[in-house]
């Protein structure tokens, strides 16, 4: 149901797994498994992944915190695009490299929950692109000494509240990583409450 026209395609959006990301990420070893599983899947299904990674002074482009994790190995001829701010829409290639590809719906994972995959999220579905978040393919470090909550209530108050995220002739929604059919249907409709 995107509202962009002729982009009837999905890409899964891989964000940030990097060394310096998740090196303290809340569950790490079973979210990068999960993404891992998606990565595959997406391959297999003939689906674009597009790989964003971003910069900044904590993680410096061509650093080892600034890699990909070595677990997920992005191929040549799949899009990799640089940020330097939360959102991946945000002063980046990344809606150029959309449109070139006809992609109209994003199915999202990666790090960090409360930035940027938040970010992008609200950044992807306001651009026009219906977006799914992988519930299980997502996560962010304890951040707790700053106030906020703990890891695991930030990813359930993120898939809670993006489950249920609406927008006019777009859809959201989550989906859990077994659930992902990248062959059946670009992107399920979810019933409402």
């Amino acid at each position: 149901m995107t509202t962009l026209v002729d982009r009837p395609h999905t890409a899964l959006l891989v964000i940030d797994v990097q060394n310096g990301v998740v090196a303290q990420a809340y569950d790490r070893d079973r979210v990068v498994g999960n993404i891992a599983t998606l990565v595959e899947r997406a391959r297999a299904g003939g689906i674009e992944v597009v790989w964003v990674q971003h910069h900044s002074e904590e993680l410096p482009q061509g650093s080892d915190q600034w890699r990909y994790v070595p677990e997920l190995v992005r191929r040549d001829a799949e899009p990799l695009v640089h940020k330097a701010y939360g959102d991946s829409f945000e002063d980046t290639d990344l809606e150029q490299v959309l449109a070139e590809r006809g992609v109209g719906r994003l199915v999202v994972a990666g790090a960090q929950t409360d930035a940027c995959i938040r970010s992008t999220l609200h950044g992807a579905l306001t651009r026009g692109y219906d977006t799914m978040l992988v519930a299980d393919a997502h996560t962010t470090e304890d951040l707790t000494a700053y106030g906020a909550p703990s890891p695991d209530l930030v990813i359930a108050h993120t898939n809670l509240y993006w489950r249920y995220q609406s927008a006019p002739g777009r859809t959201a929604g989550t989906l859990d990583t077994a659930d992902v059919d990248f062959a059946a249907a670009p992107v399920p409709a979810y019933p409402r409450p």
